[in-house]
């Protein structure tokens, strides 16, 4: 065999997480050949490093957090957690960080998996080098997938490297737990790794740059998620910026602007992601190396017909799941484009464009109280040029928030369209929300005007009767 009839595919993927596995999926499904190429492990950042640890670890402190809320349950679990135990179910959770199951599913759908750093080395061609410097090129007929997601961003601090910090995925592999660890940042993962650490047993101070935490949800979201954690013991400390970092004798030594010194074993910075392309050969194909790859709804890269840019390296959404979801969209353009379909389904909506990117992005924040949102804020909506207005509720106005816990804390807020009368974005607060959250992404993807939701009715005595509550604040205002 020659070395191209051994090299050539139908479909190259540059990154073996879930979302390259989901455009390997769909292209496979479609009858195309299709190469995956991983430098690390099949699974990606999302299986080992991200979205499943930070689960395993966060699922225990959330179960106690509950549990400490209901009658007759409340004593039985006001002892420490096992944090060796939750340790080593995280450690279940992402197969010790090996990939072979993984890898073997890729195999199961006819994909071929090739292992080393996959480099762009000219239009459709992607030249593969392995961990002993072998080399082998590969070339696609229809179209070359970049879904290699993002790394953490460290702060350009003096000295930062000796302090060997911690990114997120030191956080969330960790194998024993800090007495003491400062968080610096106010988003998704500092929020989420401070109630994970704090409830393991570690003491917890997080250093927020600016007026709050979550700043991309609407304020209430972050205000709850704060009083929550300084009632579990950790010191949250808004508008404050880190000047200097060191380790002294072991101890982090944190000194922020307002002149304070912040001593701990370890700091984790949360503080920004940035994509994974400044090594992959972009320039090759006239593209400017290291930054977002902007693409069209179908994720085919800007100026381009054959390079497709997929989940968060395009930057549209950094989620796992809008990721796959682009993911099956790009699959199914780059087939539809390969059986030569004249027109894609290219409307909004269509078969192949990821329209939710714009209107119905969903997100859950595992904290306690856990924040879910879809589609806009009221901020955005307003920005956005909608006529709006926000209807909002506390969770405890429906009955099966107290009955899940007492002294149930949480609201809800919809942010409804005057002229269309439907719902531009959705956010609830509370403990046991992120399982409500998909109701409203139908909702609001789905366009369902108002009086129709009037009909959707929700089952007594649950959390989700929350619905009926802003609704009638809706209609009685």
């Amino acid at each position: 065999m020659t070395e191209t009839e051994t090299n050539a595919y139908d479909v190259v993927v540059l990154g073996a997480g879930p979302v390259g596995e989901n455009v390997a999926d769909r292209t496979r499904a479609a009858g195309l050949s299709t190469a995956v190429v991983e430098s690390e492990l099949v699974g990606g950042e999302c299986s080992y490093w991200a979205c499943i640890p930070s689960k395993a670890l966060l699922r225990p402190a959330i179960a106690r957090a509950d549990a400490r809320r209901v009658p007759g349950l409340r004593q039985s679990v006001q002892g420490p957690l096992d944090a060796a135990a939750v340790l080593a179910h995280r450690n279940y959770y992402t197969s010790d960080w090996h990939d072979d199951g993984a890898a073997t599913w890729l195999d199961g759908i006819g994909a071929d998996l090739y292992r080393g750093t996959g480099r762009l080395t000219g239009p459709r061609t992607v030249t593969v080098t392995g961990s002993d410097g072998t080399e082998r090129v590969l070339t696609a007929r229809y179209a070359v997938a970049v879904c290699t997601g993002t790394d953490a961003v460290l702060p350009d601090l003096p000295g930062l490297a000796e302090v060997k910090p911690w990114t997120s995925r030191n956080a969330t592999s960790a194998q024993e737990v800090p007495g003491r660890l400062v968080v610096v940042g106010g988003g998704v993962v500092a929020t989420e790794m401070a109630t994970a650490y704090q409830a393991l047993g570690s003491k917890v101070t997080l250093l927020v740059r600016g007026k709050g935490l979550l700043p991309r949800m609407e304020p209430f979201a972050g205000e709850l998620v704060a009083e929550s954690l300084a009632e579990a013991g950790a010191e949250v400390r808004t508008g404050t910026s880190v000047e200097s970092v060191a380790r002294e004798n072991g101890t982090v030594v944190v000194v922020t602007d307002q002149g304070d010194r912040v001593e701990a074993d370890e700091i984790l910075f949360a503080t920004g992601r940035r994509p994974r392309t400044a090594d992959l050969g972009l320039e090759t194909v006239g593209l400017e190396p290291g930054g977002w790859l902007p693409v069209d709804d179908s994720m085919l890269v800007s100026g381009s017909d054959w390079l497709y840019a997929v989940g968060d390296v395009n930057h549209r959404a950094l989620l796992t799941h809008q990721g796959k979801y682009q993911a099956r969209i790009a699959g199914a353009a780059i087939a539809a484009r390969a059986s030569g379909v004249p027109i894609l389904e290219s409307d909004p909506w269509g078969a192949h464009a990821a329209t939710a990117d714009h209107h119905a992005v969903p997100q859950v924040v595992f904290t306690d109280p856990e924040a879910a949102a879809v589609g806009l804020s009221l901020a955005e909506a307003e920005q956005a040029g909608h006529r709006v207005r926000a209807v909002d509720v506390e969770m405890s106005s429906a009955a099966g928030a107290g009955l899940y816990a007492d002294g149930y804390r949480g609201r809800a807020r919809m942010v409804v369209d005057l002229n269309e009368e439907i719902l531009r974005g959705v956010t609830f607060v509370g403990p046991g929300v992120g399982e409500l959250i998909h109701s409203a992404t139908v909702a609001v993807a789905g366009q369902v005007p108002i009086s129709r939701l009037w009909h959707a009715v929700p089952s007594f005595p649950t959390i989700s009767e929350v619905w009926l509550r802003l609704l009638e604040a809706y209609r009685d205002n």
